[in-house]
């Protein structure tokens, strides 16, 4: 009897190490034969279960799992490595069940919320999964593959800062691989923080034998950076390499981007479509939805491309149902920032005594959205007394401030002493430091196109300020704007059909030249149609207005994007391009779908001259 019972413990020793080794099939027939000779061994099925599940035999690992719980229900081990089983097979309520029992139990581990967690986004309760993880990565701070999955969470439910904040610095982290650094850099990136993701990227790339979904991600990194070079050379060797198929729904949506980057838009649909079919779940298929829509676009297939774009939208809103519900409960976007405008009479007591020059004060780009603001951003940035950060939201910021310090705001800004204005601008450009190293003599670009709607705060701080306004088309914006996978929940609800589009675009522009008239800003607007048409001419004409000396080097817009690498913007594959008009007129083939929105335009069709042919 004591030789038997040796040999089990050696069998299990074995197997145990075998299953800490990455060796589950060996771990496997170890189990198997302790069972053979005691057929109810707890510990066996222990790590016969997790030895099953590291195979991919989910099912069979929960029928392990499923009889521990009954042979030793108080232990909590048992509860909540069946939940994690049945998370694996989607069997969502029984695994929800399995871990609240575990729960029960006082099971509180970092790794017990981090499944409960990951079983929340699985099955689509993202706010849920955001407190959950949040909770699991604060007892386990430097476990990389829980704060990955928490920031993950965050950026869904619109917590962008707190998702920067959990990831913080390579250095942090214990257990960081080269897949999970390639994951954190592609989140800060959409985070816009790629300054954070350089040193994840670094590591990754160090790593001299990466793992293929690494070096998928290393390629999707490649494309977001347009290195679209290095991401077809990575991808063709990708496809070469053995036991790819495990990538196959993530490599075949990054095959169809990069084809369509490529002009190959037949073999891009083909692969959209490809990719669509393995899309199961309603709020997940926008991200497939929308670049197919391009793609059908350019292949001339309108009446195919509109309906993805009506499905797109339909699943943005499904996902905003599920990371943000009140937001999602909006029948239009609130425009909150249009409901109050700056007093005539409180302007006028305005003092300026003391404000920045023009040459102190930032540059500021503004417009509606999709209306060449990028474009522009590139061009002004090319000259070497100009420099741009990408689209911040700091002048925001500013208002908060002054709201917090007791100011009605627009309404009674002449109430903000010279000291708080001071105080104000000062925070301002210490943010602004942390994104741009300013040399001497240069002036920032402070793009952001619904910077629009804050021109009051603009005035008050910078009254000397040069503002270009870009204009574009109406029905070309806000088509150009229903074609475009937005993020914030802001532009989900704004951009989800096109009244609802044209109904934004109108109350802005309407806000704008009402504060404008009053305001009396120092104000350039630039015709799209005409800068891309005339655009040597039309570029000195805005250099002249900056007061800038000419600079050959703003005629190669494209040239000083490629260089940057990082454009934060959705137009980021554009902005490279050579300057050329193929967005002119890009609503007209849907001109079918504009008759109830043209009147909602009409007054800024008449006021700059454009004709809705």
């Amino acid at each position: 009897m004591t030789n038997s019972n040796e040999s089990l413990e050696a069998l299990l020793r074995r197997a145990f190490q075998s299953l800490t080794q990455g060796d589950a099939a060996t771990a496997e027939l170890q189990c198997h034969r302790v069972l053979d000779i005691a057929p109810d061994h707890v510990l066996a099925m222990s790590i016969l279960g997790p030895a099953l599940n590291a195979q991919g035999r989910h099912t069979e690992a929960a029928i392990v799992f499923t009889q521990l719980t009954r042979r030793d229900p108080g232990n909590r081990s048992h509860w909540m490595n069946l939940g994690t089983t049945l998370r694996t097979q989607r069997r969502f309520d029984e695994a929800l069940a399995a871990y609240a029992r575990a729960a029960q139990l006082n099971e509180a581990s970092a790794d017990f919320f981090f499944n409960v967690g990951l079983l929340h986004y699985d099955r689509g309760d993202f706010v849920s999964a955001r407190t959950v993880l949040v909770r699991a990565h604060a007892l386990a701070p430097a476990d990389a593959e829980i704060a990955f999955y928490a920031a993950q969470a965050c950026n869904d439910c619109l917590h962008s800062p707190e998702a920067v904040e959990i990831l913080g610095e390579p250095q942090r982290f214990d257990n960081l691989t080269s897949e999970l650094a390639t994951k954190i850099a592609l989140l800060l990136m959409n985070l816009r923080e790629p300054t954070l993701a350089e040193p994840f990227l670094a590591r990754a790339v160090a790593d001299a034998a990466p793992n293929l979904a690494t070096l998928l991600n290393i390629v999707q990194i490649h494309e977001r950076l347009n290195r679209t070079e290095q991401a077809l050379t990575g991808l063709q060797e990708l496809k070469a390499s053995p036991g790819v198929a495990g990538l196959s729904d993530d490599l075949v949506g990054t095959e169809a981007k990069l084809a369509q980057r490529e002009g190959r838009h037949e073999q891009a649909r083909e692969l959209f479509l490809q990719a669509l079919a393995g899309s199961v779940e309603q709020y997940r298929r926008h991200h497939v939805l929308f670049p197919l829509a391009r793609s059908l676009d350019a292949l001339k297939r309108y009446d195919e491309a509109w309906d993805a774009l009506v499905q797109a939208h339909a699943s943005q809103v499904e996902l905003l149902r599920l990371t943000h519900p009140d937001a999602a409960g909006h029948s239009a976007p609130p425009l909150f920032i249009t409901h109050y405008s700056a007093d005539s009479a409180d302007v006028r007591l305005w003092n300026e005594a003391g404000a920045p020059t023009v040459e102190e004060s930032p540059v500021f780009i503004v417009a509606f959205p999709r209306s060449g603001t990028t474009l522009l951003e590139q061009t002004l940035d090319a000259h070497p007394l100009l420099q741009a950060m990408d689209e911040q939201p700091y002048l925001q910021h500013t208002i908060n401030h002054l709201m917090n310090k007791g100011i009605d705001y627009p309404a009674r800004l002449a109430r903000a002493s010279a000291e708080l204005l001071q105080e104000t601008r000062a925070r301002y450009w210490e943010e602004i430091r942390e994104r741009v190293d300013l040399k001497p003599g240069q002036r920032l670009i402070d793009k952001n196109p619904l910077n629009l709607l804050r021109l009051p705060v603009i005035r008050r701080l910078f009254p000397n300020a040069s503002i270009v306004l870009a204009i574009r088309h109406p029905c070309d914006v806000v088509m150009s704007c229903f074609m475009q996978h937005f993020r914030a929940f802001e532009f989900v609800i704004l951009c989800k059909d096109l009244p609802t589009l044209a109904d934004g675009y109108r109350r802005s522009f309407d806000f704008w030249y009402q504060q404008a008239e009053l305001l009396r800003p120092r104000v350039y607007e630039v015709r799209y149609e005409s800068f891309v048409s005339g655009f040597e001419t039309q570029v000195r004409a805005l250099s002249e207005f900056l007061q800038l000396p000419w600079d050959d080097a703003m005629l190669a817009p494209g040239e000083n994007a490629r260089a940057k690498g990082y454009i934060s913007t959705p137009s980021y594959e554009q902005v490279i391009q050579p300057i050329n008009t193929r967005a002119v007129g890009r609503w007209r083939p849907y001109a079918p779908h504009f008759g109830p929105v043209l009147p909602l335009l009409q007054p800024y069709l008449e006021r700059w001259g454009y004709e809705p042919k």
